[in-house]
């Protein structure tokens, strides 16, 4: 008897690549991705000291908040100089994004205020006297901020270029000086000893930046909508810098709170008192008089 043949088996066809959708994967050299990014760079900048594994998630958080730093200050000075330039929607775009960008900087806490003490200490001798108060990027978020210290100078005088780049920034008009000048050119009238105060000295409450504030958010607007509504220019103004204010609030204490579980009230790293000293600073106003103008209208 013959057999039939067995069918043959099939295949399914393989679908001819279609070079609209497909990635292009053949590179000679490194990708693109990695020349923009620099990842590579990026992700070989982590040497733990120990061999904790609660160390390299300090550590990592620890280089994102200062890369977030740097975007910060990046959009401050945006910012500030677009203050300068009467280009008002220039400066609340850069402020609106800072905010977003503060947001991210505020949620860097988190991994580090579930450390527990006998997590923190099993790397902490590793820090010695390191401290993020040393931070140069941080401390130019300060300057812009109003936060003027000439010692916070002190610490990097063995890095020159630091050290000229954050002395510029000491002299420089804040964030908040060039918000001022711009309430002054707009009509709000404010004295000598507050638009031309010393920039190397941090910003002091003064009542006729109180008074201006008060007629902003009063509604006695002669930038914008007579009103006060918020096509008023001076009033967004405001609000998007006490959005700032409240967010750098919000990780002061932060920090606080993650310091507090982590290492109790043990004196700080790099000889700061520790919580109390950031007990301290989590009390100073940001911008004060955009929140004691609040209780006159």
């Amino acid at each position: 008897m013959t057999q039939s043949p067995l069918p043959t088996p099939t295949s399914t066809p393989t679908p001819a690549s279609d070079p609209g959708t497909d990635p292009h994967l053949d590179f000679a050299g490194t990708t693109p991705y990695e020349d923009y990014v620099r990842a590579e760079v990026l992700t070989h900048l982590q040497h733990p000291l120990t061999d904790e594994p609660g160390e390299m998630v300090f550590l990592v958080t620890t280089q994102v908040m200062e890369l977030w730093f740097t975007v910060i200050v990046h959009e401050w000075t945006t910012a500030a100089h677009a203050l300068r330039r009467d280009e008002l929607g220039t400066a609340l775009a850069a402020l609106e994004r800072s905010g977003h960008e503060l947001k991210a900087l505020n949620a860097s806490w988190e991994p580090l205020a579930r450390l527990t003490p006998a997590e923190f200490n099993a790397y902490r001798a590793a820090l010695g006297e390191g401290s993020g108060f040393q931070s140069a990027m941080y401390r130019r978020m300060e300057f812009l901020l109003g936060e003027k210290s000439a010692s916070m100078l002190v610490p990097h005088r063995g890095a020159p270029r630091v050290h000229d780049e954050l002395a510029k920034a000491l002299h420089e008009p804040s964030l908040y000086d060039e918000a001022l000048a711009y309430l002054s050119r707009h009509g709000h009238e404010l004295p000598d000893e507050v638009l031309h105060r010393d920039r190397g000295l941090p910003h002091e409450p003064h009542p006729a930046v109180e008074a201006a504030w008060t007629a902003v958010y009063a509604g006695d607007a002669r930038d914008g909508s007579p009103d006060g509504s918020p096509d008023n220019g001076l009033l967004r103004l405001g609000e998007a810098l006490t959005e700032v204010a409240e967010l750098v609030w919000r990780w002061r204490n932060d920090h606080l709170v993650a310091t507090r579980r982590a290492m109790g009230a043990k004196q700080g790293t790099g000889g700061s008192a520790g919580v109390a000293w950031l007990e301290k600073r989590a009390r100073r106003s940001v911008f004060p008089e955009l929140w004691t103008a609040r209780s006159h209208v």
